[in-house]
Order: structure tokens, then sequence, then C-alpha cells
């Protein structure tokens, strides 16, 4: 276990901590050194706060010898927090070079309560200006790139914590996601994300009001994501959009024979890259021996109407929130960020009132699909990566044709649409560049627990970071 401690389940580490076979400082000098040997090839942390942490390692390991106060949920486990979230008295540069000075004043409700249940942030991962691209480089960090393929990005905009996860130099990471920057960075790098259905994960004000917006949790397994996600969940006084009462994830989950569930590898609208499409295909066929009744499902949705109706909802509300820092220091901001920016002068009300209309629509028919079936799977991400230094509004080559715009790939952002329900993006298996592709589980609103369930079901029949050949060749 020594030579690959750093890939030790978090489940499984807190049982190993409360049997007294392995402390929490011998995790955390694991994960640090994993850290130092592939940090500076990935650029996967923002900053880090090594020394403290195996202070606070200590400290852990005080509570499972039964002195002091007795061990919380998350005790000793080393927790990288995306940086975009505030801790106050550490930096919130939100990637952006103008902000590089900024300190946050005070720390969200979510990563206070990781804090509270005892994980150690041992690390701020990285992530792309204003965590707005589906890849992970800044004018301010530099490039992070993905353990698998360095070539490659592993996605945004919660890349640093996908790529850490997948190094092995963090046990449990957060992540945010707002058109897919949970789950993208998932399915790049072969690890779990789950994007909370709206409400449930409390938010910052004034993004807990933007229902296209959802902090969750990433880990290696559907069991450990279900632990983080235990820990952050639950409603706030400071967020009226959070919802009553807290779910818990229970560690029984149900299994899936007997389930419906509906499969789409296209959603209707998307071209798809073979490898992405194959092993949806290969997923499928995994929960269909495990007793699923698996059926190909199809939705009448267009791919046009669904990016408009995003660059709609993104323009009133992105654009407006960095106005202020894109006026004052635009040529300081990534070329990302600054079309991002521009992007949202195109908008008016009656392009917001009819953006609600069509998010409606886009909605309706999956919501007739998950009324008659428990679940629907798909790919995660049309293609298996993008490149490490992509850039937004570049085309995506997928199968040998380059597309128009670059939400032609993401399959995320239909469910930013349908915010309410939960999804969990698992590993689906290989592509032929080495890197991961990614399933999605889509649960009805608000029935995460199916959505654990089904992404349980597969991981059983397809474990990952297990063995070396389920591992990046670092």
């Amino acid at each position: 276990m020594a030579d690959d401690l750093h890939y030790l389940p978090a489940a499984r580490a807190l049982e190993l901590f409360r049997g007294r076979e392995l402390s929490p400082a011998e995790l955390m000098e694991a994960v640090i050194a994993r850290a130092e040997a592939t940090e500076p090839a990935l650029r996967a942390f923002a900053e880090t706060f090594f020394d403290e942490a195996m202070e606070a390692a200590l400290e852990a390991q005080e509570r499972y010898a039964g002195r002091g106060q007795p061990p919380r949920p998350l005790e000793g486990l080393p927790v990288a927090v995306k940086e975009e979230a505030p801790i106050a008295g550490q930096r919130n540069t939100l990637g952006s070079l103008p902000l590089r000075d900024v300190v946050a004043g005070e720390t969200a409700v979510f990563v206070q309560r990781i804090l509270d249940a005892g994980g150690i942030v041992h690390a701020r991962t990285t992530t792309p200006e204003f965590s707005c691209a589906p890849v992970t480089w800044s004018r301010l960090w530099g490039v992070t790139r993905n353990p698998w393929n360095r070539a490659y990005s592993p996605g945004g905009s919660s890349g640093g914590s996908g790529a850490a996860l997948a190094a092995g130099s963090a046990t449990l990471a957060t992540g945010s996601d707002i058109g897919g920057s949970i789950r993208i960075p998932a399915s790049f790098c072969g690890v779990v994300g789950f994007k909370p259905p709206y409400g449930r994960v409390p938010e910052v004000p004034p993004f807990n009001l933007d229902h296209y917006c959802h902090e969750g949790p990433m880990a290696r397994t559907v069991t450990d994501c279900a632990l983080l996600e235990n820990v952050i969940a639950g409603p706030h006084r400071s967020d009226v959009a959070s919802v009553r009462p807290k779910l818990e994830i229970p560690a029984r989950l149900p299994g899936v024979a007997g389930m419906r569930i509906a499969l789409s590898v296209d959603l209707g609208c998307y071209e798809v890259d073979e490898d992405v499409a194959a092993n949806t295909l290969a997923a499928a066929a995994r929960l269909r021996d495990a007793g699923a009744d698996v059926r190909e499902v199809s939705l009448p949705w267009d791919l046009g109407a669904i990016a408009h109706t995003v660059s709609v909802h993104f323009g009133m509300i992105f654009g407006p929130s960095v106005k202020e820092v894109a006026d004052a220091h635009g040529d300081e901001l990534t070329s990302y960020a600054r079309y991002m920016a521009a992007d949202s002068e195109r908008f008016t009300k009656a392009d917001l009132l009819d953006g609600l209309r069509m998010e409606a629509e886009i909605y309706a028919p999956l919501g007739e699909i998950l009324d008659e079936h428990d679940a629907l799977i798909c790919p995660t991400f049309a293609v298996p990566a993008l490149a490490a230094e992509y850039d937004v509004g570049e085309p995506v080559e997928v199968n040998g044709r380059p597309t128009a715009r670059w939400l032609d790939v993401m399959m995320t952002v239909p469910f930013n649409i349908a915010s309410r329900c939960p999804v969990l993006s698992v590993p689906s298996g290989l592509a032929r560049t080495g890197v991961p592709t990614g399933l999605s589980v889509v649960a009805r609103t608000y029935d995460d627990v199916t959505a654990f369930g089904v992404a349980a079901a597969h991981e059983e029949a397809m474990p990952w970071f297990t063995a070396p050949k389920w591992r990046p060749p670092l």
C-alpha cells in the first residue's frame, strides 16, 4: 500500500484511521509527496499549504488516538478546494490577473462545512479565468494539463480539481458547475463528479440565485463522492434557495436490477466522437448485465436552440458580473474572458424572457423521458478531451469534421438548463488518445439517491484507480 497510498479512497482511509492501521499524517505525507512530484508538469494547484496541512494531520491523529475531541466525518482527509470558492484569509483571485492580490474576507458555507468536518485543505486548485471555460489555463497560473496525456486539458472550469484527483495529489476535491464545470473535468480525468440539483448545496450570493450554478463534490469513487456530498449539502440561513430538508446519500445504495434506464448517445442533436459513443454503449451493456432495463430513447432537441438558450443565460449573468474588471483591465484578461464579456452585450431583456421560455421547452421532453424511466444515461462530453491550450471560439474536430461552436461538444449544458436534475459523471472507458471518457447519469429532479445508485452499479462493473492500468501513466 505504501507505493500507492496517494490513491487510497477516502472511505477506506477513514476505516484505517479508526482502526489505527494508518495515520492521517502518513496519508498527508504521501499525498504531498505525490503533489511535489507531479505539480511541475500538471499545474493543478494555484496555492499550497503543505506545512499547515501536516500540522492539521498530526492534530487529527490525536483525535483518532482518543485524546481530545472525537474524530469528525472527514477527519484527517486531504481536500483540495477550487480557488473560486472563498476561504477567509486566502487568495481569491478567480484565476484573473487583475485580481491577483484579492484576499477573501469570508469562507463559503460549503467550505466551512468541510473544515468543520475535519477535512484538511492542503491546496487550492486552478481554474480558467472567472471559471468561464471548459479548459483550464490562465495568464495567472499558466496551463493545467491532463495527467493521462499532457497534450490535453483536464477540462474546466474545475480542471485543477480533476487533475489533482487523477494524479493522486488530493483525496477529495471540490468543484463548481455553471455549464459542466464539475462533469467535464470528471470526464476528461476519469474521476467522479456530481452536479447536485439546484439548491442542494448552499452557494455564495448572488450566484445562489442563478439556477445554472452548483457547488459539488469530486472524488475517485462514487462512495467518496457521496461522502463529501453528505458533508457539504443541506440548507443554510444565508441561502434562500437552499433546499430543505437535508438529504443524506445512504451508505447502502439501491441496485439497478429492475430499473428502467433511458439511453441516448447523442441527446438527439450532438455529433459524438466514435470512442465516446462506443464507451457509452459499453457502459449501457454493463448496466444491462447488472439487471437494468436499458432502452434507447430519442430526444427532439436542437443544438442551435440549446446554444442560444445557454448563451443568453451566460450573457445576461456572466457578462455583467465581470464588466467592471473587463472595462478597467481588459488588456490583462484572457481572450476567452474578453469574449464572454463582450458576448453579453448582444442580449436584451426580451432575450432573457425568451431564453426562459426556451428553457421550459428544452426540459419538457426530458421530463417526459424521466417520468417513464428511473434515469437517463448519455456521454458527458462529445469528445474525449480538448487540447490543453484550446481557446473558446476555436473549432473542435469531431470524427474528422470541425464544429462551428465550442458549445457544439458540451453535452453538459442541457442539464444546467434542467438544473433541478442531479447528474453524476463517471468514467466509461479510455479513448485512443489515452484520455478517459465519461458517462453522465441523469436522474429525476431532486432524486440524488437514484443517480448515485446507477453510478455505483456501473462503477462496480468497471472500477477505476484500483490497478496501475486504470491510472495515469505518470
